[in-house]
């Protein structure tokens, strides 16, 4: 048996409490179920990925996303980490809907195989870049705490708002923003749609704010997956920028948005398409000179890391939306990226993702 031989894959729930309730236009969520997998190679260098399923966007739960992972252990055991992307292309086959279950194997993976070698994750996808500046979310809710909540992003040192949009009412998504607006004037805005509107509704509330001043940095997401053409006439007709975030869960996806005008944006996520899938769609986005989005679902500082370390190693992306471990009301982990406001620095880590259970 040779160092890099896998010899224990472990999978165990990661129950992390949220500050508050993450609440989207299809629903919200308390507490982060997500999972913590280790993989230790025969020299007994360890790598973490982490698992962040959100039934409310792509219908995995901590128990599927847990028996998928139990399902496919086998293929994993005993082969060498060396060769991961034929191990990921596996894992794709065997349990193709699990996408938050592969990324966390996939980035376990990943992490073994660079912190054998001494190599940071960032430098491992081409050490384009160490740092980032992200946004943060104003997540669902009144006007008044809207305003309230973007007083505080201020207040950490961030200038980029996320606003999540259609949960409610036109009105009510026209009052928030509003509020928003005038609580931090000098803000880009992010709208966040995630399905919630239909095409009328979403060009009718980007005109309203454009009426009263309010320019968007970003229009993410907020027709249905499948409304393909609705998409491409909001990408025609918005005036602003458009990213596609649901309709985007493969590499065939980002070709067919690519190919119909859909989006000008691809906001990937690693827990929607895993690493080899998400590299994948970088170069469909290279190719067809489209915008680059790097966000998450609700995931601690070990996800959001090893997503820091892609989008910072590949370089080239516009948007960062890395802000969910300012949610958790606990962090179980050391390491990873240091954050100063807005600005993520992945410079101290030394091999992997830098990330371990405290």
């Amino acid at each position: 048996m040779i160092g890099t031989t896998i010899r224990e894959i472990e999978i165990a729930d990661l129950d992390i409490p949220l500050l508050v309730p993450f609440g989207i236009a299809s629903g919200a969520q308390e507490l982060a179920a997500n999972l913590l997998v280790t993989v230790e190679l025969a020299d007994g260098t360890r790598g973490y990925g982490e698992a962040a399923p959100f039934a409310a966007v792509n219908g995995e739960t901590q128990a599927s996303a847990r028996a998928a992972l139990a399902a496919a252990r086998s293929l994993v055991m005993g082969a060498d980490v060396r060769e991961w992307r034929p191990l990921a292309g596996a894992l794709a086959s065997a349990i193709p809907e699990a996408p938050s279950a592969r990324c966390a194997a996939e980035c376990a993976l990943l992490d073994a195989l660079t912190r054998r070698a001494g190599m940071p994750l960032w430098a491992f996808f081409g050490g384009a870049g160490t740092r980032l500046e992200t946004d943060m979310t104003v997540t669902t809710g009144s006007a008044a705490q809207a305003a309230e909540d973007a007083r505080k992003i201020l207040g950490r040192g961030i200038q980029t708002i996320k606003v999540k949009v259609g949960g409610a009412s036109q009105a009510e998504d026209l009052e928030r923003v509003l509020a928003i607006r005038a609580a931090a004037p000098d803000s880009p805005l992010i709208l966040d749609g995630n399905c919630g509107f239909d095409v009328v509704g979403a060009l009718e509330l980007v005109a309203e704010l454009r009426a009263r001043g309010v320019r968007l940095a970003l229009l993410e997401q907020p027709l249905p997956r499948e409304d393909w053409a609705g998409m491409a006439r909001l990408t025609r007709e918005a005036g602003v920028p458009v990213a596609a975030d649901e309709s985007l869960r493969s590499p065939a996806d980002a070709l067919r948005l690519a190919q119909e005008s859909a989006a000008s944006v691809f906001n990937i996520k690693l827990m929607k398409m895993g690493v080899v899938g998400a590299l994948d769609v970088v170069g469909v986005a290279r190719a067809a000179g489209l915008g680059l989005m790097i966000g998450g679902m609700v995931e601690s500082i070990l996800a959001m890391t090893c997503s820091a370390c892609f989008a910072a190693g590949i370089g080239g992306f516009d948007y960062v939306d890395l802000d969910t471990p300012m949610f958790l009301a606990e962090n179980p982990f050391q390491g990873g990226f240091t954050q100063q406001g807005a600005e993520l620095s992945l410079a101290a880590i030394s091999a992997g993702h830098g990330v371990e259970p405290r």
